[in-house]
């Protein structure tokens, strides 16, 4: 069978990592040509990955009639418009989260995938794919935990970070702190409960970070909420964890209780010294999410492979945007947002 040609557009953080596992761990896969308006990144594409298929366009780079499929990983404001693109080049999609910061503008494209469902669309919710994920998501399955009466959601990226976050904030536009880092616990507690989001409730502030106040952002943000099925959940979003990168997720039933990345460990080292009794913990979302970023292209191109559908669709998209967007309301406003 020959290999799939992507094309992918954005060789940032997350653009390389992306790339580097299309060309060294996604197997069926070939990274044919890559797409950005930043010239060191092509230069990263020819010297680092061997990419001889180099464009400054994104629009020129799916022109090319060897491409099957698009990885896009630009920043979020331009996904709707180029997966729309794609589409209608008869191109099969993966594409980071959002879809896109306004919801007329992502029913519209939800609407474009479902008219092309001869084309695979994936969204990039990578946590589905994470082994301690899918761990416990068999087990919720099986009714380990009963029914589920609440969950926790921490999403907190190191503090490292922060300094260079406020710099993209003074420039660019992120969606806000819900948008941009919630929608991964939102997409969590939908795919665990089955449920939809029934009313939001939004708190924030920029106390670890002033100079974001004045660029509309957050630093830390939570979110108090009810679901359909009477499920409560509490997600929490920031961007100055001092111990490296925080992801939490615990799901409580009936039965029992599950938490997953209680810690951020690293791996399975302890060290015990002068500091006394440490373990190592993950510093960024490519080390602690490595597999799952794996899994997930590698899914992408099994899905193409077998022409069925991929487990993450547009629909996943649409409603966890309309909760991301719903949650920034209620924090904007002050007041319950019923969904």
């Amino acid at each position: 069978m020959s290999k799939i040609k992507i094309g992918q557009v954005g060789l940032g953080r997350l653009g390389q990592v992306h790339a580097e596992n299309i060309l060294n761990h996604v197997k069926g896969a070939e990274l044919y040509a890559v797409a950005s308006v930043v010239e060191k990144e092509l230069d990263y594409a020819r010297d680092a990955l061997g990419v001889e298929n180099c464009y400054t366009s994104y629009t020129e780079m799916i022109e090319d009639e060897a491409l099957d499929a698009v990885v896009i990983v630009s920043p979020s404001g331009f996904h709707a418009v180029q997966i729309t693109q794609a589409l209608d080049k008869g191109l099969h999609v993966f594409s980071e989260k959002p879809i896109g910061l306004e919801l007329e503008n992502i029913k519209q494209v939800v609407e474009k995938i479902d008219h092309n469902q001869d084309k695979v669309f994936q969204l990039g919710f990578m946590r589905r794919f994470d082994e301690s994920y899918q761990f416990a998501k068999e087990a919720v399955q099986n009714g380990d935990l009963g029914k589920i009466t609440a969950m926790r959601c921490y999403g907190i990226d190191p503090s490292a970070g922060l300094d260079s976050f406020i710099q993209f904030a003074k420039n660019s536009v992120s969606g806000g702190i819900f948008l941009d880092m919630s929608i991964h616990d939102i997409d969590l507690v939908r795919w665990f409960t089955g449920s939809e989001f029934k009313t939001v409730y939004s708190l924030g502030n920029n106390i670890a970070a002033p100079e974001l106040s004045e660029c509309e952002e957050l630093e830390t943000g939570a979110c108090l909420a009810e679901l359909e099925d009477g499920t409560i959940a509490y997600l929490l979003a920031g961007r100055n964890a001092q111990h490296g990168y925080h992801v939490e997720t615990e799901i409580i039933g009936t039965e029992g209780m599950i938490r997953i990345g209680n810690a951020p460990e690293k791996n399975l080292v302890t060290v015990y010294d002068k500091n006394g009794v440490v373990r190592p913990t993950s510093g960024h979302f490519p080390e602690r999410f490595k597999l799952a970023f794996i899994n997930e292209l590698n899914a992408f191109v099994e899905s193409i492979n077998k022409k069925e559908p991929s487990s993450i669709t547009g629909i996943d998209g649409l409603k966890s945007t309309e909760v991301a967007i719903a949650m920034q309301e209620s924090f904007e406003s002050k007041k319950i947002i019923t969904l």
